[in-house]
């Protein structure tokens, strides 16, 4: 008897963390769920259910000669969130195989955090806690001599998917002027949700606050360094809430020090931060461990997300919730695989 096999392969996720026991009995409803959470599948696991297998959950290898072994897969769902180069997506597409990611379900939890570190920065509350504790505290205006009003701010957004799109929708009671720089989308995108098409120079000369929320590309690793934080205005922000290798990370950190701008980050270089690394005595910088998206609700999201579309992929229906890998700009993307959840 022919047989719906679901492969879970989702290191460094698990469905305890990604779904409530109603999600998982959903999936389980799907066919025979083979779960491997302790470590990635093992090849021999994986090539054995290969052609019983019409769902994978995970990160698993699948070049063009699995996909060769696996006749009745229609889709590959990426509970990591990162598309990764492991998978032959043009092959894919060819063969009707859906690759998707519920990523989406980080974005409010991050652009949440992302409008409160801007705030922080602004408004120096953070640093003026700091001084209260070590009795330097200074009050009212001279509390305040460097600091500036978040409302009505120019604010400029570098990365306009769905975490900068979902960040420009809370500040919207804010008023401020938003331009955006994202060289993947037309301008018709951008002036749809109220913002101004830009170029990069112009985000950063122009903008009280910037907003990193861009991947990580073959094109754009380090493309924000020193020259690029000389052209944003004194005392302007800089946050970094999507991948720490789109900036050169050392300038970010003297452009801080120095006194130029204020920076906030979630990310770094490598993850954990290590003891010894300088960022952790930096001045002029927020520092957040790569936290801001991680919330129990964004997890559980995540799974249900990803079920609720693999039931509609069963039906024959196109999935709903989950962004599609698209070769052209999969290919593209060199995210760091996470490796804490």
């Amino acid at each position: 008897m022919s047989r719906n096999i679901i492969l879970v392969d989702p290191l460094p996720r698990t469905l305890e963390l990604i779904m409530e026991p109603s999600v998982r009995a959903r999936l389980e409803a799907l066919g025979e769920v083979i779960v491997s959470e302790d470590r990635q599948m093992p090849d021999e696991e994986v090539e054995r259910y290969l052609p019983e297998t019409v769902l994978i959950f995970g990160q698993t290898d699948m070049p063009k000669e699995r996909l060769d072994r696996a006749p009745k897969l229609k889709a590959i769902i990426n509970v990591e969130s990162n598309f990764l180069p492991n998978i032959d997506y043009q092959a894919c597409v060819e063969r009707g195989i859906w690759v998707i990611t519920p990523a989406s379900a980080f974005a409010s939890p991050v652009a949440e955090a992302a409008l409160a570190m801007a705030l922080d920065l602004a408004r120096g509350i953070t640093a003026a806690d700091r001084d209260f504790r070590q009795g330097i505290e200074r009050y009212g205006l001279e509390g305040n001599a460097n600091t500036f009003r978040f409302a009505g701010a120019p604010v400029g957004l570098i990365g306009f998917g769905d975490l900068g799109q979902e960040f420009r929708e809370l500040i919207r009671p804010f008023k401020n002027t938003v331009r955006v720089f994202d060289p993947w989308l037309p301008k018709e995108i951008v002036e749809r949700q109220d913002c101004q098409p830009a170029t990069l120079e112009e985000v950063l000369r122009e903008s009280q606050v910037v907003f990193v929320f861009a991947s990580v590309t073959s094109e754009n690793q380090g493309f924000i360094g020193k020259r690029e934080f000389a052209m944003m205005k004194q005392g302007a922000a800089f946050l970094l809430m999507s991948r720490a290798a789109v900036v050169d990370f050392p300038a970010m950190i003297e452009a801080a020090q120095s006194g130029h701008i204020k920076v906030a980050t979630d990310v770094f270089p490598e993850e954990p931060v290590a003891a010894d690394d300088p960022v952790r005595n930096a001045t002029g910088i927020l520092l957040s461990a790569h936290r801001t998206g991680g919330t129990r609700d964004a997890f559980y999201a995540l799974g249900s997300m990803a079920v609720a579309d693999a039931e509609l992929i069963m039906k024959g229906l196109p999935p709903r919730l989950c962004r599609r890998a698209d070769p052209a700009t999969a290919r593209m993307l060199r995210s760091k695989p996470v490796s804490v959840s």
